[in-house]
């Protein structure tokens, strides 16, 4: 599968990819391994970044999901987490959503318009806002023992991935909650733009839980990540 391929936006087939519903940030915690052991992505990952989407409420209207039950595939998610991968030197970057409807992979413009819709006018409590995580300092830093699908008995509320729970290289073993935990008080709230966006990259790059930006942001953060 060549690099210039997947520059282009030909579809891949989703099934080469590891993928448990309900289990996004450990579908994407591999697919960002996987992109690069195959040679899509840098092989460090320097050119991937986590996003974890999600609001004070845990309440995300997202379109073009393959869990939705609707024809216009919109479902309502507590967080949801993608990949985006940035072409150095100013492409186009994509969007791998494993639990996407839409071309898999998908620009990142065409994604933002089809599944997050910022035209759509929505009740403040279901604004969307973006933790955007560096792979590589995602990779060292996760960790999940899934403890958040359990109910109060222990029993699964949705069957967990077969491979072992993900354990950070520190040893830690569950901090998905500070990934998920997303306020608008912690969003950046000035412009991302060539004068700005030196000290936002140095941030996502080097914080373990990386920046929070509103979604007016997303497209611009990556545009001017690219350039660099």
């Amino acid at each position: 599968m060549a690099t210039s391929t997947i520059e282009h936006h030909t579809a891949v087939d989703a099934s080469l990819f590891n993928h448990t519903p309900y289990y996004c940030e450990e579908n994407v915690y591999l697919l960002c391994k996987k992109l690069c052991s195959d040679g899509i992505a840098n092989p460090e990952g320097s050119d991937l970044f986590v996003v974890f989407i999600s609001n004070e409420k845990k309440q995300i209207p997202l379109w073009y999901q393959k869990a939705s039950k609707r024809a216009d595939g919109i479902i309502l998610w507590d967080y949801h987490v993608i990949c985006i991968k940035i072409n150095q030197g100013g492409g186009t970057p994509i969007v791998w959503d494993l639990d996407s409807s839409l071309p898999f992979p998908s620009p990142l413009a065409s994604y933002v318009s089809e599944t997050i819709r910022p035209s759509f006018q929505l009740f403040s409590d279901y604004n969307r806002l973006f933790r955007v995580v560096h792979a590589p300092v995602f990779l060292r830093c996760f960790a999940s023992d899934r403890r958040h699908m359990k109910d109060s008995d222990g029993n699964w509320i949705e069957e967990p991935p077969l491979h072992e729970p993900i354990v950070a290289e520190d040893g830690t073993v569950h901090n998905l909650n500070e990934y998920i935990t997303i306020s608008s008080a912690n969003a950046i709230s000035d412009a991302i733009n060539s004068d700005s966006i030196s000290s936002v990259k140095d941030a996502i790059f080097t914080q373990k839980y990386g920046v929070v930006i509103k979604e007016n942001q997303l497209e611009e953060l990556f545009s001017q990540i690219s350039l660099e």
